[in-house]
C-alpha cells in the first residue's frame, strides 16, 4: 500500500505543477481542502475513487494513469564529452617535468656542474604525475603498471645517487618490491 500511496503522490505532484496549479487551487477544484491535496502528495493518504476519477477528469489521463508507476528509471547519458584534451593535458604536464629538468641540467651545465642525475629525479616525477592524473581523469585504468614502472624509477633513483659507492645490492629490492606491488593489486574482498 505504501508503494500505491508514494506513486500515486508522485503523480499528483507531476501533473499538478505540470498545469501550473497551486495546491490550493487543487483542492478548490476539487472540493478538497489544500491540506488533504498536501496529505496526497505526502503519500500520508490515497484520494478515494470519487476524487481521483475528479482529477483524472482535470488532468486529462485515466484513473489507472494516477496509479500506475510513470517514474522510470533511465540509464544516465553518456559522460558528457569534457571541452578539454585530458590525455593532452597529462602530455603537457610531463613535458613541463622534462622542460624543467632540461633546464635545471643546461643551468648545472653553464655552471660547470654536472647535474644530469636531475633526468633520474624526472623520471618519477612524471610516473607520479602520471599516476594522479590518470587517477582522476581515467579512473585508475592501468594504474599497476604506471606503479610498478615507479617502484622501479624509485630504486634506480636511489642507486644511480649513490653510484659512486657501487651500491648495486640496493637493485636487488626491485624483486621483491615489484611481488609486493604485484599481489596488493590482488587484493580483493571476499564473496559473502
Amino acid at each position: 500500500m505504501d508503494d500505491l500511496k508514494v506513486i500515486t503522490a508522485s503523480n499528483i505532484i507531476n501533473l499538478r505543477t505540470a498545469k501550473g496549479l497551486t495546491q490550493a487551487e487543487l483542492g478548490e477544484l476539487l472540493n478538497y481542502s489544500d491540506k488533504s491535496v498536501s496529505k496526497w502528495e505526502r503519500a500520508e493518504a490515497v484520494p478515494d475513487a470519487y476524487v481521483l476519477k475528479n482529477m483524472s477528469e482535470i488532468f486529462g489521463v485515466s484513473v489507472d494513469y494516477l496509479l500506475s508507476s510513470h517514474d522510470e528509471w533511465k540509464p544516465p547519458k553518456e559522460k558528457h564529452e569534457r571541452p578539454y584534451n585530458s590525455r593532452m593535458i597529462i602530455a603537457i604536464s610531463i613535458a613541463g617535468i622534462w622542460t624543467a629538468a632540461f633546464l635545471i641540467y643546461i643551468i648545472g651545465w653553464i655552471l660547470d656542474f654536472n647535474w644530469w642525475l636531475v633526468f633520474v629525479y624526472a623520471f618519477p616525477a612524471s610516473l607520479i604525475t602520471l599516476l594522479v592524473l590518470n587517477s582522476i581523469w581515467e579512473g585508475g585504468k592501468n594504474n599497476s603498471h604506471i606503479i610498478y614502472a615507479l617502484v622501479a624509477g624509485v630504486f634506480l633513483l636511489v642507486y644511480l645517487s649513490l653510484i659512486k659507492w657501487n651500491p648495486w645490492q640496493i637493485l636487488l629490492l626491485i624483486i621483491p618490491a615489484e611481488l609486493i606491488v604485484f599481489l596488493a593489486f590482488r587484493i580483493k574482498k571476499p564473496h559473502n
